[in-house]
Formats: structure tokens, C-alpha cells, sequence
């Protein structure tokens, strides 16, 4: 039976993890943006990396792998060890990251992001789902904002590499290099500090299924296959904004690398940032008055998205690009805070990271398409403002589908 200084030390801790997971979540996607961020550099250096189709295929490779794995590194966590997951993840992840500095040729470089995709599926579904573990009151969707915050300060950070890049003292190469030396040497202190939650101790062996009976559980789960198609959506759209933004305004509007790479990644991440908080904040308390209030925030930034998309596609002036960029990543913010929050009302404890994961699979996957998709109808002349159209249609079913889940009454806590 837990004290009130016993309970009280797990409150004070839960809001350490979050301390503790900020900087992985922000080495996690600093080290996929500056790909995006470098793109011109890369083609111009490595071997064999002479079209758009292939630029578009090594994110897509990454996608593929990270989202093929996701399913079983959600399982793993829930059925042994979070931590050890994280940190396993964090190591290796970092080791390819170096090793990305050092590809000559285009199948090299494509087998780093592959690799990189492996280790990296680990990390979201168990570090989601220890946060949920330790938020257990009206502080969930807050703690999520504060992790995903960490993910957009890495975007951001990732997006001035482009400056790196471009410059004759430093190069493409130095950044992967500095990246994954900081990640690597951070997964020591952090394998030390790190610990599952309380609860991770308590659960029955009867509430971690195998892997066919969580498949099963969740695939007969109809609000749990709704929220997968809610997750994937907007995923199409957003992986392109994340993937080829900093080309796409460096050919419309006919700027340098450095300045398209934090046009596209700075002002964005720093609107979710903002929004990721601020929709937070805004779910907690809305669940105070009804179970719904996590669905109502993210249905509203999904209504933030949509007129986004169509505003970037048909932008002819780069501020005007940048100021719908920011209430995309407003949106995107209120959207992504309170994913997990969401899934742990319709899906039980012992399955969160699996449930997370297979999302995973299903939104990254169809991510890599779009993003090969994408580099195809560039080669082809595609108009941009005809894809971000349908990119926002899109969304428009997305939010019609979220406000149809009902929360399980039984898991609201």
C-alpha cells in the first residue's frame, strides 16, 4: 500500500522522466530532420543519389522499417522492460547516426536510414507509454505535450544542420558525426536513472498477453482501429511537410539551403511547440468536465490543419507559406499531445505500447509512400497546390472519425 510520502516521491519522479526522456526525444528527430535539412549537400556528395525519386526513397526506407518493427517494439516494452528498451534504442540508433557521416554511396547511405529505422521503432510506443504509466491523473495529456515539445525543439534544431552543411569549415558530414556521439555517450547516465513505473511490478502475467491474443484484443477493437485510421491521415501530409519541406520552399521561392531549412523546421515546431502545450493544458482540464475532452482538443487542431494544408500549397509568397506552416504546427500540436491520452481510454494498460506501435506501423508506413509518392510527382510536375488539396480533404475525414470514438469508462483515470 503506497504512503502519502511514498506517493507523493512516484508524482516527483514521474515529472523526472519526463527530464530524462526530453533529450532522446530530441536527439530521436534532430537526427531525421537534418537529412531533410542537408538534402542538397547529400546529392551533391554521395554516389549514385541523382534524383528526387531516390532522395524520396530514403526517408520512405526508414519509414518502412521503423513502422515494419514498431508492432514488436511496442510489444516488448509492455511485455518486459520500457526502460531497457529506450535505452537499447537510443544506443544504437546513435552508433548508425555517426555512421550516416561516413556513407559514400547512395545504397549505403540508404542501408544507414534502414538500420536507423530498426532501432528507432522502439523508442515512441515504450516512452509514450511509460510517461502514461507514471500520469495516471489529469496530467497525461500535459506530460505528453511536454515530451512531444522536445521532439519539435529537435526538429528545429535538426533544421538549422542546413548551415552546417553549406559550410566549407563544417559539412553534412560533421553533423551526423556530432549527433551521434552525443546520443551515444547520453545513453550511459540515462540507463542508470532511468526506472519502469510501480505498476510495471503489479500487473498480473495474465494482462500481458502474448503477441497473437494483443494482436487479436486490439484488432476486434473498434475504436482502436478508427483511432489508427485517425493517426494515419493527417500522417501523410505531415511527414511531407517534415521530409521535403525545406526543398520544396527553396524551389519555390528560390532561397539558400540554411534559410529553407529553418524556414521549414523553426517556425512550424515552434507553433507546435506552443500548441503541443497549450493542448495539453487545454485536454486536462476539459477532462475535469466530460471523458471526450481529449477528443474535442485534438478534433479542434485537426481543424486547425486542414485550412494549413490548403494555405502552404497555394502560398506565393514565403512569409504567407510560413504563417500557414504555423497553424499546421498549432494544429499539429493540439493533434499530437493527445494521441496516447486518447488510445489509453479505449485500450487497457498491458497493451499501450503494442497499441501505440501498430499505429506506428500503419501511419509511418503509409508516410514512406506518400514521401516516395511525392518525389515521383515532383519528377513529373505535379503542381504543389493540387497535392496539398488533396493532402487537407484528407483531413477532413480524419476529424469526422476521432469524434466518433467513445471512451471506455472503465479505463478513465
Amino acid at each position: 500500500m503506497n504512503t502519502p510520502s511514498n506517493t507523493q516521491s512516484v508524482t516527483r519522479y514521474a515529472w523526472f522522466v519526463l527530464a530524462l526522456l526530453a533529450p532522446v526525444a530530441l536527439l530521436n528527430y534532430m537526427d531525421r530532420q537534418m537529412l531533410a535539412a542537408m538534402k542538397y549537400s547529400l546529392m551533391g556528395d554521395v554516389i549514385g543519389l541523382d534524383s528526387e525519386a531516390k532522395w524520396g526513397l530514403l526517408p520512405a526506407v526508414f519509414k518502412w522499417t521503423y513502422a515494419l518493427l514498431s508492432p514488436l517494439g511496442g510489444y516488448i516494452a509492455d511485455r518486459f522492460s520500457k526502460k531497457h528498451v529506450i535505452v537499447l534504442s537510443l544506443f544504437i540508433w546513435s552508433a548508425v547516426t555517426w555512421a550516416t557521416g561516413h556513407a559514400q554511396t547512395f545504397e549505403q547511405l540508404m542501408w544507414s536510414r534502414g538500420i536507423m529505422g530498426v532501432s528507432e521503432a522502439f523508442y515512441i510506443p515504450a516512452a509514450l507509454a511509460l510517461i502514461a504509466d507514471y500520469h495516471t491523473g489529469h496530467t497525461r495529456s500535459r506530460a505528453v505535450g511536454i515530451h512531444q515539445m522536445a521532439i519539435y525543439m529537435g526538429v528545429m534544431i535538426g533544421g538549422f544542420s542546413g548551415y552546417a552543411a553549406d559550410s566549407p569549415v563544417l559539412g553534412w558530414r560533421f553533423a551526423f558525426d556530432g549527433a551521434g556521439i552525443v546520443g551515444v555517450v547520453y545513453a550511459i547516465p540515462l540507463f542508470f536513472l532511468l526506472k519502469n513505473a510501480p505498476r510495471d511490478n503489479s500487473v498480473a502475467q495474465s494482462e500481458k498477453p502474448s503477441a497473437k491474443h494483443a494482436l487479436v484484443e486490439l484488432a476486434t477493437n473498434k475504436y482502436f482501429i478508427m483511432m489508427v485510421l485517425y493517426f494515419t491521415l493527417p500522417a501523410l501530409a505531415g511527414w511531407v511537410i517534415k521530409d521535403w519541406m525545406p526543398a520544396i520552399l527553396k524551389h519555390q521561392f528560390d532561397i539558400g539551403q540554411g534559410k529553407a531549412g529553418v524556414s521549414a523546421a523553426l517556425f512550424v515546431n515552434i507553433a507546435s511547440l506552443v500548441g503541443a502545450v497549450a493542448g495539453g493544458i487545454l485536454a486536462d482540464r476539459w477532462m475535469r468536465r466530460t471523458d471526450r475532452g481529449r477528443i474535442y482538443i485534438s478534433a479542434i487542431g485537426m481543424c486547425c490543419i486542414i485550412p494549413a494544408l490548403f494555405g502552404v500549397g497555394n502560398a506565393g509568397v514565403l512569409a504567407v507559406a510560413i504563417v500557414f506552416l504555423m497553424l499546421f504546427g498549432i494544429g499539429w500540436g493540439f493533434f499530437d499531445c493527445n494521441n496516447m491520452p486518447i488510445l489509453c481510454q479505449i485500450v487497457r494498460p498491458g497493451l499501450r505500447a503494442t497499441g501505440y506501435g501498430v499505429m506506428n506501423m500503419v501511419s509511418i508506413s503509409c508516410g514512406g509512400f506518400a514521401d516516395w509518392g511525392f518525389g515521383i510527382m515532383r519528377d513529373r510536375g505535379v503542381p504543389i497546390n493540387l497535392i496539398f488539396t488533396a493532402f487537407a480533404s484528407v483531413c477532413v475525414l480524419s476529424a469526422a472519425i476521432v469524434l466518433l470514438i467513445k471512451p471506455d469508462r472503465r479505463l478513465l483515470k
